[in-house]
């Protein structure tokens, strides 16, 4: 299983860049928030997925990072210039907590969802995440975890776009005044 830290360290492409995070307790999550401005890459970042190209990392974009205390993801919204959310990528997680530097970390469960504005969602890496079990990199509980919690999300908090974005602002809204 693969730690990430929301200092997203293992994007080589990305040169510069000015991190915020905030622990937070608010009636709608408790957990971390973190923003990544991105100031300068060496190499624009585009996926594609169905035909569609998408730029997910590029000078002048922000990453917003929601990290819910008791829950097993961490959502990163990848924001424009203009804070329009491009592109959600929700990584289903087995654990997660503060690096001695202050920086949050997950280990990931390499199942993610990736959700458009339009309220599209794709499921990627499934087979990764059957890989990982068959490898035994993770235990039969870890696979049952990242599938049973992303059916939790397709049916609760992204089965309105409309509410998910909303929930997003809120979350942009507490950061970017750090």
């Amino acid at each position: 299983m693969k730690k990430s830290r929301l200092s997203y360290d293992e994007w080589k492409c990305i040169v510069s860049k000015e991190m915020y995070g905030k622990k937070v307790d608010t009636e709608f999550i408790k957990g971390f928030i973190g923003l990544i401005e991105i100031k300068e890459v060496s190499e624009k970042q585009i996926w594609k997925f169905n035909g569609v190209e998408i730029t997910v990392c590029d000078k002048g974009m922000k990453w917003l990072s929601i990290l819910p205390q008791d829950d097993f993801y961490c959502i990163t919204a990848m924001m424009n210039e203009r804070n329009d959310i491009l592109v959600w990528y929700i990584d289903m997680i087995a654990e997660q907590g503060i690096d001695k530097d202050g920086v949050p970390y997950f280990k990931d469960l390499y199942l993610d969802l990736i959700v458009y504005p339009d309220g599209r969602i794709i499921v990627d890496d499934m087979d990764e995440l059957e890989e990982a079990l068959i490898q035994k990199d993770i235990t039969q509980e870890q696979f049952n975890l990242a599938i049973n919690t992303s059916e939790e999300l397709k049916t609760g908090l992204l089965k309105d776009t409309n509410v998910f974005l909303e929930y997003s602002q809120k979350c942009y809204e507490i950061i970017k005044n750090c």
